[in-house]
């Protein structure tokens, strides 16, 4: 068995291209970092250190990489004849790789198994998204002959795996705990072999559940972290505050998991305090600085913050933890992440009018009208006051 992975960053290696390794694949990684690729081709393997209770370190061979800007067309060939095909590169680089995927199954044979194709990316029905760009890459006279080649399957991923130390190389150290959760109605009642994922007929509950608790919970203490002027992430939840924040915000969004997806309460306040547990672990070598990055994209209207918080409000009840995050997440002041500097800049310097239609495509455009002119106590509570009622449940 082959399986092409997208991404051969440390998500690819330590979590995605390690189940495929283990479910018995042959991983080709594809990326456009050229020294990475490069390392990875001299490499005859590396090691996966999962850090736990009972730290575990686990090789990973029977790999190949090639570099997908300047060795398309071998690329191409090689997802004509993989049976699977998965990303790990972040939502809005499906669309470059989209052109790679429709052009490979032009060139699959037909009678050949379909191609899994599965985005593990961070971002609610991410398969969906992808799938959507791949068609926008097939003719029309091709469409109906290639729709018997494919399998797109959407996914929820959860692993934490933090930045790495300047030596690592291509080895990486994650979190033990992981979780790979597959649709299976997309493969009908073939779905592919990878024993460390689970099959369900329902993905909604899941990516629901891990988005609004392990994201959420996460980017809560990144945030609430940076203002009590922590840098370690383990460290964050030492302070009393950030704690108490933190918990709170993870009861609102339970509430809300447990309301919308009759999921078992006790069950989930379980899940919720394994994930605190995780976020503490202090053999993860993460920071506030790292997990906050990119506060445009963490507020945009169906993410982790305004997805939620939207959706609560539209109950009936105020989400009051929730918004304190959102207004912590304003305040995250990183001078090396491009989206922190902009989205300062944005609320010291332009009109709400302005602030709108940037944000337009990351935010909802009336969530943001009176972040103008550094107000950011009261551009925390337009984002949910700005969004329509009428819009504030579902939208997923």
């Amino acid at each position: 068995m082959k399986a092409i992975h997208f991404g051969a960053g440390n998500i690819g290696r330590g979590f995605v291209g390690l189940l495929l390794h283990e479910a018995g694949y042959e991983v080709v990684f594809a990326d456009v970092n050229a020294p990475l690729i490069e390392a990875l081709q001299q490499a005859p393997s590396y090691t996966v250190h999962e850090a736990g209770e009972v730290p575990t370190d686990k090789v990973v061979n029977n790999f190949r990489a090639i570099n997908s800007a300047t060795h398309e067309a071998d690329l191409i060939n090689e997802i004509a004849t993989a049976d699977a095909v998965t990303t790990a590169v972040g939502p809005t680089v499906l669309r470059f790789v989209a052109p790679v995927i429709a052009a490979g199954l032009a060139r699959r044979e037909a009678g050949l198994a379909p191609l899994a194709v599965m985005a593990c990316e961070n971002a609610i029905n991410a398969t969906d998204l992808l799938a959507e760009q791949v068609w926008a890459n097939v003719s029309d006279g091709d469409r109906q002959a290639l729709a018997g080649r494919v399998a797109f399957a959407n996914t929820a991923v959860d692993r934490i795996v933090p930045g790495q130390a300047a030596d690592a190389g291509i080895d990486v150290t994650v979190e033990a705990f992981y979780e790979w959760v597959i649709e299976s109605p997309a493969f009908g009642g073939t779905p592919p072999v990878i024993p460390g994922a689970t099959f369900v007929e329902n993905l909604a509950p899941y990516i629901e559940r891990k988005l609004f608790t392990v994201n959420t919970g996460h980017a809560t203490v990144a945030y609430l972290g940076t203002q009590a002027g922590v840098s370690k992430l383990s460290d964050a939840l030492l302070v009393p505050a950030v704690a108490d924040g933190a918990r709170r915000v993870l009861e609102e969004t339970s509430a809300l998991l447990v309301a919308k997806h009759g999921l078992d309460e006790d069950t989930q306040r379980a899940y919720r305090e394994k994930i605190l547990g995780r976020f503490a672990n202090p053999a993860l070598p993460d920071t506030v600085e790292r997990v906050g990055r990119q506060p445009l994209r963490k507020l945009s209207r169906n993410e982790r913050f305004i997805g939620p918080a939207a959706e609560i409000a539209e109950r009936g009840t105020r989400p009051v933890a929730l918004l304190e995050a959102i207004a912590a997440a304003l305040r995250f002041d990183v001078a090396d992440d491009e989206q922190s500097v902009e989205l300062k800049r944005m609320l010291a310097t332009d009109p709400a009018e302005t602030i709108v239609a940037n944000v337009r495509a990351r935010a909802h455009p009336s969530a943001l009208r009176r972040c103008a002119r550094g107000r950011a106590r009261r551009c925390h509570r337009s984002l949910i006051r700005g969004i329509p009622r009428s819009e504030r449940a579902g939208g997923f």
